[in-house]
């Protein structure tokens, strides 16, 4: 089964010579990288490969295949080669993962770059016929418990099985800092079914996150899987946070200037700070590496200015602290980068972008920049069509960690990429950033495999707030996000999205309050303590806000999606609208008739502060405060959600993304 596709950018490195020799001209041109490289096991010891195929100015003769074993492992080896554009690597262990990469060679001995790695864990042990396990297929077999590419503050759980025909198998979490004796809950896996949409597949599994954890600790997680058919264990593993990035301790600081920029630039080391003073630096490419522990800092002081693109490619730990850039960052192919701290003026010749990412990389960190763009707030840049322009933050490739940024004035504010650019687009956070005034999406989660984390997050005067378009299974997790004025919709979850996760969310609209209009089935759909609120609606550069129904999601998988403890409301005084194809005219309807037997009504009283409705969305209204207000219906409406909810006051936890009386988190730059 092949599942999750590498993006890859194609060029040639060729070399141009000419002697005046023999007529016939010596080959030295490389063919091109090999694109699309998938991998995706076949059994517990067979894995799949299929790539796309390279070009040459000769002709490719073939294509060496390398691989090594383990997460993040770096010695590869070959281990065959091919003519054509699929191989299977075969007598492999069961339960283990291997990483892959792919080069092409013609004739001459032309051998390309290597491809970006790709990676896939050979399935389980296939169960003896008795097994032990049931002959109806409903006792789940246990697979490999991994947790891949620990962020700052989360780790991401899959734990892999089979059999489960009547999916009623379920996996509970606890979790300790490692040499701690009391044990914390967390939210129980979300049992996730094989399945595929737009050209990838994912196997079955149960997957989620342990959530808001300490950077740069080991952590012990228990496992406890149940399945009244059969196949109940319980599994121990550990995991480490990444710690903060951070200059090497006493680290040699060297002067830049623009006058010496090129001669100190080439002689920088691993662990070396480079400290850039005032003056205007034309962009630059750059192309030296620290190692872990030691990066190549690049720090800007006041004056600093940069004017053009930076990019780094296929770099690794290097940090770009304080630098304004009039330009874009780019880092494609780069690892550990950590871009923090700096102002990011976009512009017209570098295609509108701010900070991005068009080629797999690893674990960046993204965190404390003002990330401006050039569309403007109007009627006319709304939606996919629009005069919009550039991407504020976009990634692909898993491990990043984008947070406490301002992006304004973009085409989508922070962006994964899509179809066959998306590649291991998994444990990655979206946390804590302000984003205004962007034209198409303020976040595009779209293609996440699993476990994206978009947390805390304000949204303001965005044309969508939140999409996952699609989410490849899940979860997708959106949580205690403050949605205000989103021109369209809140939640963009279309092209067959799968898996999404709704907690403790704050939505104030112009419209549906909760309006999803997906045209394909929206599934497993999970919804918890949200607090949805619309009204009026309009029609703004061809699309509608909604007429004011508090839900409306007409391709709702009713029988796999579980919605609940939620609180909606419309400024008409009206309650009205659609759970799949049931229509509810009122709160009794809603609760009598759809999974929502908990909900509760409510209005823009509901807030402890006055809150305007957004009735003239092309304003550029100022953020409110969305707390909610003591002995309002909101408070104490909310489900208990361990590793959500834990330190709630009151009988319950509260509706919406704050509790009753809270200090509101920090958006975008910290002081």
């Amino acid at each position: 089964m092949l599942g999750w596709t590498v993006g890859l950018l194609v060029w040639a490195g060729c070399n141009g010579s000419g002697d005046g020799g023999p007529p016939e001209v010596l080959d030295t041109h490389a063919p091109s990288v090999p694109g699309m490289l998938r991998a995706g096991p076949v059994s517990s010891s067979v894995i799949a490969l299929a790539w796309t195929a390279s070009t040459d100015d000769v002709g490719v003769t073939g294509y060496r295949i390398e691989r090594c074993t383990g997460e993040g492992c770096t010695h590869f080896a070959v281990v065959g080669t091919q003519t054509g554009f699929a191989h299977q690597d075969s007598n492999l262990a069961a339960r283990t993962l291997y990483r892959y990469r792919l080069s092409a060679f013609d004739a001459a001995g032309n051998v390309s770059e290597a491809s970006a790695p790709t990676e896939a864990t050979t399935l389980e042990l296939e169960a003896p016929p008795d097994g032990g396990t049931g002959s109806d297929g409903n006792a789940t077999v246990a697979g490999e418990v991994r947790l891949p590419y620990p962020t700052l503050n989360h780790l991401t759980v899959e734990w892999a099985f089979s059999g489960d025909d009547n999916a009623n198998g379920l996996v509970t979490v606890r979790y300790r800092p490692s040499g701690t004796t009391p044990w914390r809950e967390s939210l129980p896996l979300r049992r996730v079914p094989a399945g595929g949409n737009e050209g990838l597949s994912w196997t079955s599994r149960h997957s989620g996150s342990v959530f808001d954890l300490q950077p740069g600790t080991t952590y012990e997680l228990e496992l406890t899987l149940t399945d009244p058919d059969g196949g109940a264990t319980t599994r121990t593993v550990s995991g480490t946070t990444r710690a903060v990035p951070a200059a090497m301790a006493g680290a040699p600081v060297k002067a830049v200037t623009p006058g010496t920029f090129a001669t100190v630039t080439a002689s920088a080391q691993p662990g070396d700070v480079l400290e850039f003073g005032a003056g205007i630096y034309s962009g630059f490419d750059w192309s030296r590496s620290g190692t872990a522990g030691k990066p190549i800092v690049l720090r800007g002081t006041a004056g600093a200015v940069v004017n053009g693109p930076l990019n780094v490619f296929n770099q690794s730990y290097v940090h770009l602290v304080g630098l304004t850039v009039n330009g874009r960052i780019r880092f494609n192919g780069s690892n550990h980068l950590a871009i923090t701290r700096c102002t990011v003026n976009a512009s017209a010749s570098s295609g509108g972008d701010g900070i991005v990412t068009y080629l797999r990389a690893e674990n960046a960190y993204i965190a404390d920049n003002v990330v401006t763009g050039l569309t403007t707030w109007a009627e006319s840049s709304l939606g996919v069509n629009g005069n919009n322009l550039g991407e504020g933050i976009a990634v692909t490739g898993p491990g990043h960690v984008i947070q406490h940024n301002r992006v304004t004035g973009f085409r989508d504010g922070i962006s994964l990429l899509e179809d066959g650019e998306a590649v291991d687009q998994f444990s990655i956070d979206i946390l804590n950033n302000d984003l205004r005034e962007n034209a198409d999406d303020g976040i595009e989660a779209d293609f996440c495999f699993h476990n994206c984390r978009i947390v805390r997050n304000r949204l303001t005067n965005n044309f969508i707030a939140l999409s996952s378009q699609p989410g490849l299974g899940g979860p997708t997790w959106f949580v205690r996000n403050v949605v205000y004025n989103p021109v369209h919709i809140a939640f963009k979850l279309y092209r067959g999205s799968t898996g999404d996760v709704l907690l403790h969310n704050t939505v104030v609209k112009n419209g549906d309050a909760l309006g999803i209009y997906a045209g394909r089935p929206v599934a497993h759909l999970y919804s918890r303590n949200n607090l949805f609120l619309g009204g009026p609606g309009g029609t703004f550069n061809g699309y509608s806000s909604g007429s004011g129904r508090a839900l409306h999601i007409p391709d709702l998988v009713t029988t796999n999606s579980s919605l609940d403890h939620d609180g909606f409301g419309s400024t008409t005084g009206e309650l009205t609208g659609s759970w799949g194809s049931t229509r509810f005219t009122n709160l009794s309807t809603l609760r009598a008739s759809t999974s929502e037997k908990s909900a509760v009504q409510v209005d823009l009283g509901v807030f402890a502060a006055s809150v305007a409705y957004p009735a003239a969305p092309m304003t550029q209204y100022a953020a409110p405060d969305l707390r909610v207000r003591a002995g309002s219906s909101a408070e104490n409406a909310g489900q208990v959600l361990p590793g959500i909810t834990d330190g709630f006051s009151g009988a319950a936890p509260d509706l919406g993304a704050h509790e009753v009386g809270a200090a509101l988190p920090v958006y975008g730059p910290r002081p």
